[in-house]
């Protein structure tokens, strides 16, 4: 996006306040113009003096105000996106009730702008079934929820809860004005839900020099977060050792991304990152199989003779993992890479790893002779968790996720089958 945003950014009364100055710092340095309204609360976390510093416009935190130029009316009307960072508890139930008893809430109220809220509370308040119902009424609204993520919280807590960082709300702030300006934008089905997509493919060290590794580029897992984005999703990206190409796309567009190597390494990520996620793609080929020591130098060959034996353990199944804590209303969409003969057999072994394996969802495709791994294209069928068939999709991988994807809305809204 060239032209330059009126932004405003609202930040409430939360620890997580000093992170909302690098949101404020980033969105200024893009060369957006930029009026932060924090509330009392907030100044209390950071002062006035930084607010006005990093976004070079006089800071107001009262309706009386400026009160001639109607400011209270006049900063949402001109207000191109609103992003408020931390949303807390309490500023998510003044906006679904529509409460304007500060200068931030009769912004809001007087703005017909995309409205971005990044949550940030501890774990029992961001679970509490009044803020459930409170973020739900915003989703049905339209209001883009970024986060919150999982991590350490004040003191010694440890749960979702945690605010997204600075960058993730950033490009969600960005992309909710860029999909408002576009008439043909596809349909936000999935606007403000977290999507968390694996991508790539994992190696496994075998020394400081070698490794085992798999034929995956990551295009598919990319092509899966670029169409959960341009549906209005707060994406994050686990990557596995993208090709050039899909990490190429996927830095233009300026998705969260958590970089890993192993295969013990996408899962503690996926651990991590799927307990706030509505919908999880594991698109990622992941090693099943990694070495049971890893050799602190070289293997040379005057050692190893003509012939090496390399002893190999199981890794953790992701998975069968994830689907073994299933969060209620969460999606999970599994995938199947198989080399087979016929589409007969290819279901055959998609059935058995979903009844192993009961995702939502179950993608299988065929690997091999220039098909699946690193090809612009891809041929799937598409299981229940019942090993019900409901759609064979195929054409570019950006057409399969879409096609995925509606499946995934469809169990989101609870039409039935999807």
């Amino acid at each position: 996006m060239t032209r330059v945003l009126d932004v405003v950014v609202g930040v409430t009364g939360g620890i997580a306040a000093y992170k909302a100055v690098q949101v404020v710092r980033d969105l200024a340095l893009a060369g957006h113009n930029v009026h932060v309204i924090p509330t009392d609360s907030a100044l209390r976390f950071v002062g006035a003096p930084t607010w006005e510093a990093i976004s070079h416009n006089p800071v107001s935190t009262s309706v009386f105000d400026d009160v001639s130029a109607v400011r209270h009316v006049a900063l949402g009307q001109r207000a191109d996106v609103i992003v408020i960072a931390p949303a807390t508890a309490n500023s998510l139930a003044k906006l679904a009730t529509g409460l304007a008893d500060d200068l931030l809430g009769t912004t809001v109220l007087a703005s017909r702008a995309p409205l971005v809220v990044a949550p940030a509370m501890h774990t029992e308040m961001w679970q509490h079934p009044a803020t459930v119902r409170n973020v739900q009424t915003l989703r049905a609204r339209g209001v883009i929820v970024v986060g919150p993520g999982s991590g350490r919280l004040t003191g010694a807590d440890v749960g979702p809860g945690r605010m997204s960082e600075p960058a993730e709300i950033v490009a969600a702030t960005l992309a909710a004005v860029d999909t408002r300006s576009h008439g043909d934008a596809p349909a936000q089905d999935l606007a403000g839900l977290r999507v968390l997509v694996t991508a790539g493919g994992t190696r496994e060290p075998i020394d400081p020099v070698r490794y085992l590794a798999n034929r995956s580029s990551g295009k598919q897992g990319v092509a899966f977060a670029l169409a959960a984005a341009a549906r209005g999703a707060v994406v994050t990206v686990i990557a596995a050792h993208l090709d050039p190409q899909p990490a190429a796309a996927l830095a233009e567009v300026q998705l969260n991304t958590i970089e890993v190597g192993t295969a013990a390494e996408l899962g503690d990520a996926v651990e991590r990152e799927a307990v706030s996620a509505a919908v999880v793609v594991m698109a990622a080929a992941i090693a099943d199989f990694t070495p049971a020591e890893f050799a602190e130098r070289k293997i040379k060959k005057a050692v190893s003779g003509e012939r090496m034996d390399l002893h190999l353990v199981r890794t953790v199944d992701v998975l069968a993992a994830l689907v073994s804590r299933p969060v209620p209303g969460r999606i999970v969409v599994g995938f199947a890479a198989e080399t087979v003969d016929d589409r007969e057999q290819l279901v055959h072994l998609a059935r058995e790893k979903v009844a192993r394996k009961p995702a939502d969802l179950l993608v299988a495709n065929a690997v091999g002779a220039g098909r699946g791994f690193g090809a612009d294209d891809n041929d799937a069928v598409v299981l229940t968790a019942s090993g019900d068939i409901v759609a064979d999709v195929s054409g570019t991988k950006r057409a399969v996720a879409d096609a995925v994807l509606d499946r995934v809305v469809a169990l989101l809204r609870g039409d039935g089958k999807p």
